[in-house]
């Protein structure tokens, strides 16, 4: 699906009014962000909780089961109680004969708040209900967090609970979790649940996270790798692999891991303190005596191996049809061969 060529305000605006008070009568969330438009609609539920005075004056609906005439419907009628109505529509998407919301949201009553929710991106906002819609600035779009914007997510979340958490552990526990926030908050309240009353979030405690689940993590792999031993690698990726890790996360965090190694001697012979030179190839200060040992194992041409069958993999998973572990196998095989 091509990406949203719509100008809209972030999810987050909507939030921050929502929790000020300030509600409008049509909220429509669309993006890639499944997390952020979930945390939007129990804002907006929790809002909107109080000055709900029935039970029948709040309704679910699900795109792909009802019209929009009988949503419609629903929006208009009088409450049951004394107070507001609420309606959450989902799977917009699958909605059908969506053109006939557009003289609703043109004029919605004041007694109902009606959130949509679209499963991903919208292309444009040039065909109705998206044109009023965009026009009454009812639209708000959810974008996925990556790299320093969810580090800092991850920093704000851990200190609402009364935790704290380094920059460097919050890019270590993505490194390991991936960058799916839903995933990244389960792993992050097992982690308060093991730590009970400690308040830091250490290196020691994410790692006991994985010991505790048995979970092999990248750094494994990267640690078995960077020793060239063929048989613990193989076992740590195609275990990775069937509990769910994508091979184009192992290529991904794979290349890094290689294009950091190879600037390790000249880090070395410029004397750049670990800590420091653990930033610049992109690792935790932790890990990065083991960059330092395997650039002693790894010759140049060796890295350079190892580059060219990543990119290979890369390009085998974006064109042929070989199954992840396979591809994954190979990819290991080649750049230990």
């Amino acid at each position: 699906m091509a990406k949203s060529k719509i100008s809209a305000p972030p999810i987050t605006e909507a939030v921050k009014n929502i929790k000020a008070g300030k509600l409008l009568p049509i909220y429509f969330f669309f993006g890639e962000d499944s997390f952020g438009i979930e945390n939007a609609v129990n804002t907006i539920e929790a809002a909107v909780k109080p000055m709900i005075g029935s039970d029948f004056d709040r309704e679910t609906f699900q795109g792909e089961e009802k019209s929009v005439v009988e949503v419609i419907d629903f929006a208009t009628a009088f409450p049951f109680g004394s107070g507001k109505k609420f309606i959450l529509l989902k799977d917009f998407d699958k909605l059908k004969d969506k053109k006939a919301l557009a003289s609703y949201a043109a004029s919605p009553p004041d007694f109902t708040i009606l959130a949509i929710v679209n499963n991903g991106p919208v292309s444009s906002a040039a065909t109705e209900p998206l044109k009023t819609l965009a026009e009454k600035n009812y639209m708000f779009e959810a974008k996925e967090l990556k790299g320093n914007t969810l580090v800092n997510w991850l920093i704000d979340f851990t200190a609402a609970k009364g935790k704290t958490l380094t920059p460097e552990n919050a890019q270590l526990l993505m490194d390991i979790s991936g960058e799916n926030r839903n995933l990244l908050e389960s792993q992050l309240e097992k982690i308060f649940i093991y730590l009970g009353d400690v308040h830091e979030i250490t290196i020691d405690s994410i790692k006991a996270l994985s010991t505790q689940s048995k979970e092999f993590t990248i750094f494994d792999l990267q640690n078995a790798i960077g020793k060239r031993n063929k048989s613990r690698s193989l076992k740590i990726a195609l275990n990775m692999i069937s509990k769910g890790a994508a091979a184009t996360y192992l290529v991904h965090m794979l290349t890094r891991y290689f294009t950091g190694l190879v600037r390790v001697n000249e880090l070395t012979e410029k004397k750049i303190p670990n800590q420091a030179a653990a930033r610049i190839v992109g690792t935790h200060p932790f890990y990065y005596k083991d960059y330092l040992e395997a650039r002693k194992i790894y010759s140049d041409n060796q890295i350079i191996n190892a580059a060219s069958a990543l990119l290979k993999a890369d390009i085998s998973i974006k064109t042929s049809s070989a199954d992840e572990k396979t591809i994954v196998t190979i990819l290991i095989l080649e750049i230990l061969s």
